[in-house]
């Protein structure tokens, strides 16, 4: 199957409408008929009738003639026509940024977000789509992260975007952003539910793994009318701003299949059963299993899976080491990759399992931070011995809160002393108070049998030690989604004020991360690695720009001033990545006649 245009005149103006034909043999040899008449179209719903008209063929799927990363098609002037060009007045004028723009509009269109939230939102009198509005968002969070005021001021000015969605640079204002932000955020369910579906049609995502984490992000400015505002543990070592937290959920292979937003003085193991609940309202329950560390786990957490019939790989406090004391002296260990060695433990009940792992490189860093905890907390009690024995220390209650402030600062060895204070009988000279310590052997000898392991507990009775193993530490796929999101993607620090701006600038991350995902995805099937920064930033490279001339007719009609809106050649690495990528980028967007007024 395939478009057939159909173009005539209405009122004095050229319309073009769309029907889907397709071919068929006859006796008579090959003919054609139409299946549907589909009226006047959008480029983008162009592209869907094609991307439609090759599935119900059954052929592969393939890069049409037009492809998602095309520009909108104008009707230009005839170029055939023969001119005279005045050479001295050739110039080149407002160039703008094309290449990493042009990349993500069309991975929003890949993902057919563009037509989803047309359909979503409705239409009221706005002179620019709440759909478009939502792109430049997502899409300026994705190419230069910033404030919309920023968006509104600079940003999208110098940028291609006119051109490719049809909205000029004044109607893309502040107020008209926040009012994009407050459109779209009703809207988070649906858009969760469609990017799961259609990512699933991409990648072939596997969704019977499930990594679970919780991050921080903290605000400036004053957050009077934001109650999830608040002061909490801090990822981003701000604890004197306040923050949200916000659990997010990926696939093994990275890809984000949704997210909550929690106050900032939310405990980690307190969002555990509200993320399960509105995941599996919204892609059911069958076959999870969830992965999640230590910081997630509670009794009540597990029974509340359990009950569910849910399946979980999950890490433990390190007190609960001490219960494996004898397991970890003993020699029958196996090896699950490089340097890690593991061991399955059933549980007295049957029910579950635990796992003990030891990482050598995980040992030698915890006995060179203990070692170096312990060491500058020794110089620290010499400090004090010294106080006291000078005289400048001489009430034990202050003695008691200097040794407090040492034990916290350096609380990797807080065990590794015995620390006594006490007041003298009789004053020795100026010394009223006695401060004496000794090394604690038992802590040392556990430190020296513990330091790198790792305790993971499980319901997965018939999983082998080294697969649970492997499936538990996939959990640095959701800590590089938020560093991505942090570092990349500049979520941190919010600005806005209200509860629901807060959560839209939250949803606008979102979804630009998929745009990051929904690209790496694409590379490494390219071979590209999965890096896209490397990518955004090579075709930022390429820029539009209006080249204009002065020309008449060879037949001596009037001088017109004609502009040229091209794209430039990309470079030799331009051109590689390109190709790599399956993607050409238009050596024009359009072409302006004028006629010169003598």
């Amino acid at each position: 199957m395939f478009l057939r245009r159909f173009e005539r005149r209405k009122n004095g103006k050229p319309h073009t409408y769309w029907a889907l034909a397709e071919s068929y043999r006859t006796a008579k040899g090959s003919r054609q008929r139409i299946v549907a008449y589909l009226g006047e179209l959008t480029s983008a719903e162009q592209d869907g009738w094609a991307r439609l008209g090759a599935h119900l063929n059954g052929e592969p799927q393939r890069r049409p003639e037009r492809s998602l990363f095309d520009p909108p098609k104008r009707a230009l002037p005839r170029e055939d026509e023969p001119l005279l060009v005045k050479l001295s007045s050739i110039r080149l004028e407002r160039t703008r940024d094309f290449g990493d723009v042009w990349l993500a509009w069309g991975l929003w269109r890949m993902l057919g977000l563009d037509t989803l939230l047309d359909a979503l939102i409705e239409p009221g009198r706005e002179t620019v789509s709440w759909s478009a509005m939502a792109a430049i968002l997502t899409i300026a969070r994705f190419c230069e992260p910033s404030s919309e005021l920023h968006i509104a001021d600079t940003w999208y000015r110098r940028t291609a975007l006119e051109e490719l969605l049809g909205v000029a640079p004044e109607q893309v204002h502040t107020d008209r952003l926040y009012k994009a932000l407050d459109q779209l955020l009703p809207h988070k369910e649906a858009l969760e539910k469609h990017l799961r579906q259609r990512l699933g049609e991409l990648f072939e995502l596997q969704c019977d793994l499930l990594l679970y984490d919780v991050t921080s992000t903290y605000f400036e400015g004053d957050l009077a009318d934001c109650p999830i505002a608040r002061r909490g543990y801090s990822r981003d070592s701000r604890p004197d701003r306040p923050q949200v937290c916000i659990g997010l959920v990926v696939t093994e292979e990275g890809i984000p299949l949704g997210y909550e937003v929690f106050a900032g003085n939310t405990h980690d193991s307190q969002t555990v059963q509200t993320m399960i609940e509105a995941l599996e309202k919204k892609y059911g329950s069958l076959n999870r299993v969830w992965v999640m560390d230590r910081g997630m786990v509670s009794e009540a957490n597990l029974k509340f899976l359990r009950e569910r019939g849910g399946q979980y790989i999950v890490g433990t406090p390190k007190a609960m080491l001490h219960q494996f004391e004898q397991h970890l002296t003993e020699q029958d260990w196996s090896e699950a990759q490089a340097g890690v060695e593991v061991k399955l433990i059933p549980s007295p009940e049957g029910n579950e399992t635990f796992l003990l792992a030891r990482s050598a490189d995980r040992r030698q860093k915890e006995l060179a931070m203990h070692e170096r905890f312990t060491v500058r907390l020794e110089a620290g009690l010499k400090k004090l011995q010294a106080a006291a024995e000078a005289g400048r220390l001489k009430d034990e209650a202050t003695a008691g809160k200097r040794l407090g402030r040492l034990l916290q600062q350096n609380w990797r060895a807080s065990h590794a002393f015995d620390v006594t204070i006490q007041k003298l009988s009789s004053p020795r000279g100026k010394q009223q108070i006695e401060v004496t310590w000794r090394r604690n052997q038992k802590f040392a000898d556990w430190s020296q049998l513990a330091d790198g392991c790792y305790l993971l507990r499980s319901n997965l009775t018939n999983v082998d030690a080294a697969t649970l193993w492997k499936r538990y530490i996939q959990l640095t796929e959701v800590e590089w989604a938020f560093r991505i999101t942090k570092d990349e993607l500049v979520i941190r620090p919010i600005w806005h004020q209200k509860e629901d701006r807060v959560k839209a600038h939250i949803l606008v991350c979102f979804l630009a991360y998929v745009l990051w995902k929904t690209l790496a995805g694409w590379m490494r099937g390219a071979g590209l690695g999965d890096a896209p920064r490397t990518v955004i930033e090579d075709l930022a490279r390429l820029k539009s720009g209006d080249v204009t001339l002065r020309a008449r007719a060879a037949n001596g009609s009037s001088e017109r001033r004609i502009t040229l809106r091209c794209v430039t050649e990309p470079d030799e690495a331009q051109a590689i990545l390109l190709h790599r990528l399956g993607l050409t980028p238009p050596r024009r967007l359009r072409r302006m006649d004028n006629r010169i007024q003598m």
